[in-house]
């Protein structure tokens, strides 16, 4: 059984913790190390990995200070390039080459966003359970099977953008990087509709724009379609 907890999500950060009950891991390090441990009320020494998707600050910025508590952090070469840093607990790994943290299996594969080198991760525990990763990315080209737990990016709707750039509220300059950057409703839509969520059991919509995005739009449509619980951190 998979346990999921936002320790923050958005543009002013995002971090989650996960754990199959034997290998507890962060997806994401966007905020200081000390709000993480305080989050979650200084059990942070069992914390077996860190996975980072790409090198924008809301996402890794509290990498050094995670590095420093023992956790090693696994991310593209690309990222790892970006960050500029250099540790001994600093894993490069490569798109679509399976690893191994305890018992967990991940594939990294490759997503869509404007940095050098995103990564989406799909992880797989020895019970069988399977949770899809991925965050800022305008699509993904890639289909799965018999995912229990999908954790995705649901930053904007396409109509509210549109409502918002016509009245001024958001400038019309971002509405180009937004679409080909980050996932819309109507895209994460499309998405399930292409997936098996036969044995999908929740669905988390995460990193929802503060401006354009609509979190009960958002739960309903994604509820009336796929008939799964929806959490939205």
């Amino acid at each position: 059984m998979i346990e999921i907890k936002t320790l923050a999500t958005g543009s002013k950060g995002n971090c989650y913790y996960i754990t199959d009950g034997y290998t507890p891991l962060l997806l994401e390090a966007g905020i200081k190390f000390r709000d993480i441990q305080r989050k979650l009320n200084f059990q942070t020494r069992d914390i077996k990995g860190c996975l980072i998707t790409h090198e924008h600050k809301d996402h890794c910025m509290g990498v050094p200070d995670v590095l420093k508590a023992g956790i090693t952090c696994y991310l593209s070469k690309g990222t790892k390039d970006e960050l500029g840093i250099e540790h001994h607990r600093l894993k490069v790994v490569e798109n679509k080459k399976q690893f191994q943290i305890g018992t967990w299996t991940i594939l990294p594969f490759d997503v869509q966003h404007d940095v050098s080198e995103p990564f989406g991760f799909l992880l797989v525990n020895s019970a069988g359970d399977k949770l899809l990763f991925a965050t800022d990315t305008y699509y993904i080209k890639y289909r799965f099977k018999d995912i229990t737990h999908l954790m995705v990016e649901c930053n904007y709707s396409q109509k509210i953008l549109d409502e918002n750039i016509l009245s001024g509220r958001t400038p019309k300059v971002l509405r180009k990087r937004l679409m080909r950057s980050h996932f819309s409703l109507e895209n994460v839509k499309e998405f399930l509709k292409a997936n098996d969520l036969s044995k999908l059991q929740e669905i988390w919509l995460l990193h929802l724009s503060d401006s354009n995005s609509n979190e009960e739009q958002f739960r309903q449509e994604v509820a009336e379609l796929t008939g799964k619980m929806i959490y939205i951190p």
